[in-house]
């Protein structure tokens, strides 16, 4: 009797920690889907894109602390900078020159050393034999009158979108890629690209500014002119019906990659995750607006 009250004791205790477990794994997803903190997941791809350009010092050392957590935390494979600044950009040589975990690849709006060019093709490598590209093009071609550099710019977006073969396909540019609210402003400079970007499924568009209003008259100092203008890094998705501008943050954005969606986090100068968004592979979009704390 004493034996078979032994036995009943032991899986008593044994059915309770099972169930404590389970409770306690199903608080953790739970956690995962609602307080917008970023996930960790071994297969996925991640990344952060951040508004290069001259900032304050202080203002600069807490966006380079945050971006360095970040990185380390989650392993970030890459940063793209937008800047118009290039490899010579302030914020990533301080980043690389002072954070160990930043010393990882940054890819930059402006040409990259010995391509002659202002744009070219990334392709990153995701697991189960998907791929993204991200396409950085010269966006300052589409602030002024038609060029011939632009010209050979869309002739070469168009045939590299068409040859693409990837699942994720972003484009990246310092200038906004349409009109503010709807108007007229600005407008002719931007429907070549959009009308591409719609043709051969772009999924989305990064960028330092939001759109044409907050662009300056050619000559002024656009980077410093902060009182006027929207600054980055802005999200934009791409569908058949219009460009969705993100909200900005004055801080970065944590991108997670897999076959089948494609995460942004919005962290602000104090490590916090204020926007969540999500686009899925079949077009579908889902935003989360709360506040989250970022740990």
């Amino acid at each position: 009797m004493r034996e078979h009250s032994w036995v009943c004791t032991l899986v008593t205790q044994i059915l309770i920690c099972s169930v404590l477990f389970i409770i306690i794994k199903i608080g953790e997803t739970q956690n995962h889907v609602f307080d917008g903190r970023p996930q960790r997941r071994p297969l996925d791809v991640l990344f952060l894109s951040v508004l290069g350009g001259h900032r304050r010092v202080e203002e600069q050392f807490l966006l380079i602390k945050q971006m360095a957590k970040v990185t380390k935390v989650y392993n970030a494979q890459f940063v793209v900078n937008i800047s118009e600044l290039g490899e010579e950009d302030p914020l990533a040589q301080n980043a690389t020159g002072h954070f160990q975990s930043l010393n990882i690849p940054w890819y930059s709006t402006k040409t990259l050393k010995g391509h002659g060019v202002d744009h070219y093709l990334k392709q990153v490598k995701i697991p189960y034999g998907t791929t993204l590209d991200l396409i950085a093009v010269n966006s300052g071609l589409f602030q002024g009158p038609p060029t011939g550099a632009r010209k050979h710019q869309l002739i070469w977006l168009t045939k590299t979108l068409k040859e693409s073969i990837s699942d994720w396909r972003v484009v990246v540019g310092f200038h906004p890629v349409s009109a503010c609210n709807g108007t007229t402003h600005g407008r002719e400079n931007f429907e070549d690209q959009h009308h591409i970007f719609l043709r051969y499924g772009v999924n989305l568009y990064l960028s330092g500014l939001a759109c044409a209003e907050y662009v300056q008259k050619e000559g002024a100092p656009l980077l410093n002119n902060t009182s006027k203008m929207e600054k980055g890094p802005y999200l934009i998705s791409v569908d058949k019906m219009s460009l969705h501008h993100k909200g900005r943050v004055n801080g970065f954005l944590l991108h997670r990659v897999s076959p089948l969606e494609f995460v942004t986090y919005v962290v602000n100068l104090r490590g916090e995750v204020v926007e969540r968004s999500e686009l899925q592979q079949r077009g579908e979009e889902v935003m989360y607006l709360e506040n989250f704390k970022h740990e």
